[in-house]
Protein backbone atom coordinates (compact mmCIF):
# COMPACT_ATOMS: atom_id res chain seq x y z
CA UNK A 1 0.00 0.00 0.00
CA UNK A 2 1.87 3.63 -0.97
CA UNK A 3 1.63 6.13 1.52
CA UNK A 4 0.58 9.39 0.22
CA UNK A 5 2.75 12.52 1.24
CA UNK A 6 1.34 15.19 2.99
CA UNK A 7 0.26 18.52 1.22
CA UNK A 8 0.38 21.64 2.72
CA UNK A 9 -2.43 24.22 1.44
CA UNK A 10 -1.11 27.54 1.39
CA UNK A 11 -1.88 31.20 0.42
CA UNK A 12 -0.30 31.73 -3.06
CA UNK A 13 1.91 33.97 -3.97
CA UNK A 14 3.21 35.96 -7.37
CA UNK A 15 5.95 33.60 -7.76
CA UNK A 16 3.00 30.80 -8.09
CA UNK A 17 1.44 32.27 -11.33
CA UNK A 18 3.52 30.05 -13.81
CA UNK A 19 2.15 26.84 -12.20
CA UNK A 20 -1.25 27.92 -12.08
CA UNK A 21 -1.65 29.34 -15.16
CA UNK A 22 -0.35 25.42 -16.27
CA UNK A 23 -2.45 23.26 -14.01
CA UNK A 24 -5.50 25.95 -15.17
CA UNK A 25 -4.89 25.41 -18.55
CA UNK A 26 -3.88 21.42 -18.50
CA UNK A 27 -6.88 20.96 -15.95
CA UNK A 28 -9.48 22.58 -18.91
CA UNK A 29 -7.40 20.57 -21.58
CA UNK A 30 -8.31 16.77 -19.81
CA UNK A 31 -10.97 17.79 -17.88
CA UNK A 32 -13.23 19.32 -20.57
CA UNK A 33 -12.15 17.03 -23.26
CA UNK A 34 -15.72 16.78 -25.27
CA UNK A 35 -17.39 19.04 -23.31
CA UNK A 36 -15.84 22.49 -25.52
CA UNK A 37 -14.63 22.81 -28.76
CA UNK A 38 -11.01 21.00 -29.05
CA UNK A 39 -9.69 23.29 -31.12
CA UNK A 40 -10.40 26.12 -28.20
CA UNK A 41 -8.76 23.48 -25.83
CA UNK A 42 -5.83 23.08 -28.08
CA UNK A 43 -5.76 26.90 -27.70
CA UNK A 44 -5.11 27.33 -24.56
CA UNK A 45 -1.61 28.49 -23.45
CA UNK A 46 -0.43 28.92 -19.95
CA UNK A 47 2.03 31.36 -20.78
CA UNK A 48 -1.19 33.75 -21.99
CA UNK A 49 -2.69 33.18 -18.60
CA UNK A 50 0.39 33.81 -16.34
CA UNK A 51 0.39 37.62 -16.01
CA UNK A 52 -3.16 37.78 -14.95
CA UNK A 53 -2.48 35.34 -12.12
CA UNK A 54 0.70 36.87 -10.90
CA UNK A 55 -1.50 40.81 -11.21
CA UNK A 56 -4.49 38.72 -9.34
CA UNK A 57 -2.57 37.74 -6.54
CA UNK A 58 -0.23 40.86 -6.24
CA UNK A 59 -3.96 42.53 -5.95
CA UNK A 60 -5.88 39.25 -3.45
CA UNK A 61 -7.85 40.55 -0.79
CA UNK A 62 -6.95 37.85 2.07
CA UNK A 63 -9.62 39.26 4.31
CA UNK A 64 -12.65 38.89 2.48
CA UNK A 65 -11.44 35.47 0.30
CA UNK A 66 -8.30 35.18 -1.45
CA UNK A 67 -6.48 32.62 -3.25
CA UNK A 68 -5.47 28.99 -1.75
CA UNK A 69 -2.97 26.79 -3.37
CA UNK A 70 -1.96 22.79 -2.76
CA UNK A 71 1.46 22.31 -2.73
CA UNK A 72 3.34 19.03 -2.09
CA UNK A 73 5.88 18.83 0.70
CA UNK A 74 8.58 20.19 -1.78
CA UNK A 75 6.54 22.82 -2.34
CA UNK A 76 6.09 21.84 -6.05
CA UNK A 77 2.20 23.66 -6.34
CA UNK A 78 -0.23 20.17 -7.77
CA UNK A 79 -3.42 22.83 -7.75
CA UNK A 80 -5.16 25.61 -6.96
CA UNK A 81 -8.73 27.90 -5.70
CA UNK A 82 -9.99 30.71 -5.64
CA UNK A 83 -12.44 32.32 -3.72
CA UNK A 84 -13.84 35.38 -3.08
CA UNK A 85 -17.58 37.40 -2.46
CA UNK A 86 -20.21 35.89 -5.09
CA UNK A 87 -20.50 38.21 -7.85
CA UNK A 88 -24.09 37.02 -8.77
CA UNK A 89 -26.51 39.85 -8.79
CA UNK A 90 -29.01 37.77 -6.85
CA UNK A 91 -26.27 37.52 -3.70
CA UNK A 92 -26.80 38.51 -0.23
CA UNK A 93 -23.14 39.63 1.28
CA UNK A 94 -22.92 36.77 3.41
CA UNK A 95 -22.51 34.74 -0.08
CA UNK A 96 -19.04 33.75 -0.98
CA UNK A 97 -18.04 31.73 -4.26
CA UNK A 98 -15.73 29.19 -5.27
CA UNK A 99 -14.83 30.88 -8.54
CA UNK A 100 -12.00 27.98 -9.69
CA UNK A 101 -10.54 24.88 -8.29
CA UNK A 102 -8.06 22.83 -10.78
CA UNK A 103 -5.85 20.28 -10.03
CA UNK A 104 -2.97 19.25 -12.24
CA UNK A 105 -4.45 16.26 -13.88
CA UNK A 106 -2.29 13.42 -12.87
CA UNK A 107 -3.02 14.33 -9.03
CA UNK A 108 -6.96 13.44 -9.95
CA UNK A 109 -8.31 10.80 -8.01
CA UNK A 110 -6.23 11.16 -4.58
CA UNK A 111 -8.11 13.41 -1.81
CA UNK A 112 -6.60 16.92 -2.88
CA UNK A 113 -9.37 18.22 -5.12
CA UNK A 114 -11.36 17.34 -1.28
CA UNK A 115 -8.29 19.40 0.70
CA UNK A 116 -8.71 21.84 -1.71
CA UNK A 117 -12.51 22.70 -1.32
CA UNK A 118 -12.64 22.06 1.93
CA UNK A 119 -9.78 24.67 3.28
CA UNK A 120 -11.31 27.30 0.33
CA UNK A 121 -14.88 26.54 1.93
CA UNK A 122 -13.57 26.85 5.49
CA UNK A 123 -11.49 30.31 4.14
CA UNK A 124 -15.18 31.99 3.41
CA UNK A 125 -16.51 30.43 6.26
CA UNK A 126 -13.45 32.13 8.92
CA UNK A 127 -13.90 35.43 7.06
CA UNK A 128 -17.77 35.51 7.99
CA UNK A 129 -19.91 33.99 5.06
CA UNK A 130 -22.50 32.22 5.42
CA UNK A 131 -22.95 30.23 2.36
CA UNK A 132 -20.60 29.17 -0.47
CA UNK A 133 -21.78 28.92 -4.62
CA UNK A 134 -19.82 27.97 -7.37
CA UNK A 135 -21.07 27.07 -10.96
CA UNK A 136 -20.32 23.74 -12.54
CA UNK A 137 -20.92 23.02 -16.44
CA UNK A 138 -24.28 21.47 -16.61
CA UNK A 139 -22.22 18.50 -18.93
CA UNK A 140 -19.27 18.46 -16.30
CA UNK A 141 -20.47 14.88 -14.44
CA UNK A 142 -16.70 14.24 -12.91
CA UNK A 143 -17.04 17.88 -11.22
CA UNK A 144 -20.73 17.74 -10.41
CA UNK A 145 -20.16 14.30 -8.34
CA UNK A 146 -17.23 16.14 -6.82
CA UNK A 147 -19.01 18.94 -5.60
CA UNK A 148 -22.52 16.68 -4.91
CA UNK A 149 -20.02 14.47 -2.20
CA UNK A 150 -18.91 17.79 -0.46
CA UNK A 151 -22.62 18.61 0.61
CA UNK A 152 -23.23 21.30 -2.55
CA UNK A 153 -26.86 20.62 -4.24
CA UNK A 154 -28.08 22.46 -7.42
CA UNK A 155 -30.27 25.75 -6.03
CA UNK A 156 -32.18 25.68 -9.62
CA UNK A 157 -30.19 28.61 -11.00
CA UNK A 158 -28.54 28.40 -14.17
CA UNK A 159 -26.75 30.90 -16.72
CA UNK A 160 -24.97 29.93 -20.57
CA UNK A 161 -21.55 31.67 -21.15
CA UNK A 162 -21.14 32.84 -24.72
CA UNK A 163 -17.80 34.96 -23.72
CA UNK A 164 -15.40 32.56 -25.55
CA UNK A 165 -17.14 32.71 -28.60
CA UNK A 166 -19.23 29.26 -28.13
CA UNK A 167 -22.55 28.27 -25.38
CA UNK A 168 -21.45 27.16 -22.07
CA UNK A 169 -24.41 25.98 -19.76
CA UNK A 170 -23.44 26.29 -16.14
CA UNK A 171 -25.37 25.56 -13.09
CA UNK A 172 -25.11 26.85 -9.47
CA UNK A 173 -24.30 24.65 -6.77
CA UNK A 174 -24.74 25.95 -3.38
CA UNK A 175 -24.27 25.02 0.32
CA UNK A 176 -24.73 26.61 4.13
CA UNK A 177 -21.75 27.25 5.93
CA UNK A 178 -21.13 26.65 9.66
Amino acid sequence: MAVRRAVAVRRAVPEDAARIAEIHVRSWQSGYQGLMPQDYLDGLDPARRRDRWAQSLEQADWSRGGILVVADDVGYVVGFASADASRDEDAAADVGEVQAIYLSPGCWGRGLGRELLAATVGHLAAVGYRQVTLWVLASNARGRRFYEAAGLRPDGAVQVDDSRGFALTEVRYRRSLP
